[in-house]
């Protein structure tokens, strides 16, 4: 035991980096040993509840080897609480709102969102960041190579064209003589766009201004007449190429620098007097003193993903066009004389997107400046209005146009969102994570609950498809319709006439199951906030909340609130084309309806909670991430099934809770499956593998199943 313990020390000894990680383990573990406690605790003051960091995670192990050496079989019960230790978690956060925010991320029935509801100080951004927000008029120090693939892209995709749109406004002005001095400064333009990096546009700091008050000195009426010529025949042409180039530039983002450049060209430097532009390196010029007003280096940074605009993501930014071309085209083009119905669906199911993003970051404001009672009340009301937009829009639909195909699609779609946030999110999460973390931990006891409701969830929504599979071969002959084919209510004819059948069985049992499945919820949401909140144990630390000034939000509470609205409405009438225009998707022949409604319906709307989810997994925060997939699935049988029926209540559109076998069984064995790789409360991509593959052959026997009878 003495040379067990010499052992440990001297390692323990030799990487003093490592104490402030290693030796909460190693004293939490020591302290399982009478023998060991007193030497151990006194040797490293450390606190018991001090969390692990994940960059030490690789050398737990080595650890635990040692300390098997000395605890021997205590060291599996060190195991066991160990895990709890992790569980509990010091929140660190910029100010009370982020705070606010990331406790409800931790929340139970709470969406979760990754990015910030506040604006974050520009001084405690890294460098990289700053970077990216960084104006082109500052001439900075570089020392790294100009011809890189970005810069030579530049030149094929922007340089030449620009270039040449000045070469021929510069002919023009010299035409016209009177134009000359902006002829010749468009000539240096032209030079410059063709090859911009490392140069510099300067201003000359003159007496001289474009269009000078009334109050200034009066300029002389020959500058004020070309200033007339080039306003009106060499400036809107390079208005509309630099336009061009900036919206080009910015919609391929990582060129968004491109962007900068025209557009502080268009908006800065060409409404200067032409004498008062240099093209040079130099800060002086004739002796005036200059200040700078374009100058780049880089024209793409691969980092511009993380751009953000007014605390929304630029590709979410940049999608956003779709939701009004969407719109226009729908409703304008009704006879599809400009765009076929296939690309009038795929555009009104890309503008889900967007506004998903916008849906999520407005619940995500609301709550994080509200009390927890109406964060409650937000993530509640809005938190599946993207899923119930669309399903409610293709059941009103399909009821009118008399179309039962599209009330089979939304339950494909019901069950496509069950499968993807039980398997391909937390799969795809497994994967990214462990592929940067090796190995990561979550809270197993929060994650149990979600999985028992997901059991409960499972059983009360295919509660009355079993009972038509135990009871369906009992048909009475009432139940046919004239071509001989069954109705929906047929395989619940059983012991009553067929007169009474739809009213005293199938409208009952999904009834009680509709009203037992938000009862479950509900308890569920009690447990895990009131009676059992110690599970997650999520608190803010003492001084880690800053910004005595208050924080600045992106968005306040009323803003939030009228964007919601807005995005709801937007929403609907997005869903409604989608729906108006999907019958043409469904009438291919060689793709099942099921794997349409299990893929593009189904998961699309969920594509920012899959973006959350994996931002969360490479912060090494896995237990997010799977909460990411539990919570939407949750929601989606205990919340949104009974709203489908609730609404089919008042207004019957004929949505009837009864699944096919495929659904049935896919469901079943995905919630198996899942709950069978959470037992460990480890994860890893190798697991996170298994998930998607399972996922994948799922998709599989969809693809090749045929299409619901009847359509």
């Amino acid at each position: 035991m003495n040379r067990s313990m010499t052992k440990v020390n001297s390692l323990i000894l030799q990487t003093p980096a490592l104490h402030p990680h290693i030796t909460p383990y190693v004293l939490h573990c020591a302290r399982q040993s009478a023998f060991l406690h007193t030497r151990v605790s006194t040797r490293y003051h450390v606190p018991q509840m001090f969390p692990i960091h994940s960059s030490a995670g690789r050398f737990i192990d080595i650890y635990s080897s040692m300390l098997s050496l000395i605890l021997g079989p205590n060291l599996n019960a060190c195991d066991d609480n160990w895990e709890e230790i992790q569980s509990k978690r010091t929140i660190l956060a910029e100010n009370e709102v982020e705070a606010n925010k990331l406790v409800n991320n931790y929340r139970f029935g709470f969406r979760k969102w990754k990015s910030h509801v506040t604006e974050r100080p520009f001084e405690d951004r890294s460098e990289v960041v700053k970077e990216l927000y960084s104006e082109l008029n500052v001439i900075k120090p570089h020392s790294g190579h100009l011809i890189t693939c970005g810069n030579v892209a530049y030149v094929f995709l922007f340089g030449w064209w620009v270039s040449l749109a000045y070469f021929l406004v510069s002919i023009l002005m010299f035409i016209t003589v009177t134009g000359v001095p902006y002829g010749k400064l468009c000539w240096k333009l032209s030079c410059y766009f063709l090859w911009p990096f490392g140069k510099s546009v300067h201003e000359v700091l003159s007496e001289f201004i474009l269009l000078p008050s009334p109050t200034e000195v009066p300029v002389r009426r020959d500058h004020r007449f070309s200033t007339y010529v080039w306003l009106l025949l060499g400036y809107p042409p390079l208005v509309l190429i630099h336009s061009l180039a900036c919206f080009f530039s910015w919609i391929l983002i990582f060129t968004i620098p491109v962007s900068k450049m025209n557009a502080r060209t268009l908006a800065v430097i060409l409404l200067l007097p032409p004498e008062d532009v240099s093209v040079s390196s130099q800060r002086k010029h004739q002796g005036y003193e200059t200040r700078a007003l374009l100058c780049c280096y880089h024209a793409t940074n691969w980092y511009y993903y993380k751009y953000t605009v007014d605390g929304i993501n630029v590709f979410a930014v940049n999608l956003l066009p779709l939701v009004i071309v969407a719109i226009l085209i729908g409703y304008i083009d009704r006879d599809n004389k400009y765009a076929s119905s296939d690309v009038k669906f795929a555009i009104a199911i890309g503008s889900i997107i967007p506004l998903s993003y916008y849906i999520g970051m407005g619940i995500a404001s609301i709550s994080a400046q509200s009390n927890f009672a109406v964060g409650a009340v937000v993530n509640a009301t809005f938190g599946s209005i993207t899923e119930l937009t669309f399903y409610i829009t293709a059941l009103l639909r399909g009821h009118q146009a008399a179309n039962p195909c599209l009330q089979e699609i939304v339950k494909a779609a019901l069950t496509g969102t069950l499968l993807g946030c039980i398997l391909f999110i937390p799969g795809i999460c497994m994967i990214i994570g462990g592929l940067r973390h090796s190995e990561q931990r979550f809270n197993s006891r929060s994650t149990g609950v979600s999985s028992a409701l997901l059991f409960i969830s499972v059983g009360g929504v295919f509660a009355p498809t079993l009972f038509s599979k135990a009871y369906g071969n009992l048909v009475c002959d009432a139940c046919t319709n004239s071509t001989g084919g069954n109705i929906s209510c047929n395989t619940f004819c059983i012991f009553l006439p067929s007169h009474l059948l739809c009213v005293f069985v199938i409208r009952p049992l999904v009834y009680t199951v509709s009203a037992l499945l938000p009862v479950a919820y509900f308890i569920g949401l009690i447990f895990t906030l009131k009676t059992h909140s110690h599970i997650y144990n999520i608190h803010v630390g003492e001084g880690q909340v800053t910004g005595h000034d208050g924080p600045v939000v992106h968005w306040s509470r009323w803003r939030s609130l009228v964007i919601l609205i807005m995005a709801t409405v937007l929403m609907s009438a997005c869903a409604d084309l989608a729906t108006e225009h999907i019958q043409p998707i469904l009438n291919q022949p060689n793709i099942s309806q099921y794997f349409i409604g299990v893929t593009v319906l189904a998961m699309v709307p969920e594509i920012p909670e899959i973006v959350n989810g994996i931002q969360f997994a490479l912060q090494n925060n896995i237990s997010l991430s799977l909460e990411v997939g539990s919570c939407i699935a949750v929601q989606v049988c205990m919340l949104q099934i009974p709203i489908l029926v609730l609404f089919n209540a008042f207004c019957d559109v004929g949505f009837v809770l009864l699944f096919s076998d495929l659904h049935l069984w896919a469901s079943i064995f995905s919630v198996i499956v899942v709950n069978y790789i959470f037992m460990d409360g480890k994860s890893d991509y190798f697991q996170g593998t298994a998930l998607v593959v399972v996922y994948f052959i799922l998709l599989a026997l969809y693809y090749f199943a045929p299409s619901p009878s009847g359509c």
